[in-house]
């Protein structure tokens, strides 16, 4: 009995498809494995470019560390001076040492200068001064004076008029009193009642600037109370 194949079942017809498959596929295996192995030959000589140009560059540190300074010039050779070492016994040459230009110059001694003290012209009047011009016994003996001598002018008392007169003068080299005015008023009764007074005052221990009597400015209250 014969046995017919059929013609779709038949793989004769797609034997040259399938031979060109087969061609396709062993050409691109081929070709991977071309690419492949040229990427590592490209790989390994790219390592080895970088190992050869880290090998340069680390011996030029090394040979730029290996450089050393010259060494410095020595030092010129100071001339050192022969001693001659002689006996005790024998003669040196003896120097002469010649004083005529100290001789012929003569010292001279000036005295001291005198220190001229300046004294003050007698028509300056201090205000303050070292030591202040004072009243004989004080203060409080002034006021005293005061009390004792003032006489209470009548109108002054009629009038009921009191208060406190201030008074200034200067007070000379040697204690005598002056230019007596009254710098605040009260009354002219008073005013002159104070006046009167205090040029009637003995001489005061006149004011001292640097040890020495000056004329000084002085000014005090008078005061006026009825009881």
């Amino acid at each position: 009995m014969q046995i017919k194949k059929s013609e779709k079942a038949s793989l004769e017809k797609d034997k040259l498809v399938y031979a060109l498959m087969g061609l396709v596929l062993v050409l691109s295996l081929c070709y991977v494995a071309l690419e492949w192995a040229q990427a590592e030959v490209r790989e390994a000589a790219v390592a080895k470019n970088e190992e050869a140009i880290f090998e340069e560059e680390l011996e030029e540190v090394v040979q730029t560390q290996q450089e050393t300074l010259p060494p410095p010039p020595p030092p010129p050779a100071q001339e050192i001076e022969e001693l001659t070492v002689v006996d005790d016994d024998e003669e040196t040459e003896s120097i002469e040492i010649n004083s005529e230009d100290d001789q012929a110059v003569e010292i001279e001694i000036a005295p001291p200068a005198e220190v001229v003290e300046e004294e003050e012209p007698e028509d300056v009047i201090f205000v303050v001064v070292e030591s202040m011009p004072e009243f004989p016994g004080g203060a409080a003996a002034m006021y005293k004076f005061l009390s004792e001598n003032i006489r209470y002018p009548v109108i002054a008392q009629e009038n009921n008029i009191q208060g406190r007169v201030i008074c200034q003068f200067t007070v000379n080299k040697d204690g005598s009193l002056v230019d007596v005015e009254v710098i605040r008023q009260v009354d002219p009764a008073l005013d002159k009642e104070a006046i009167r007074v205090i040029k009637a005052m003995p001489k005061w221990n006149p004011g001292k600037q640097r040890g020495k009597p000056v004329r000084v400015k002085y000014t005090i209250p008078v005061n006026f109370k009825l009881q």
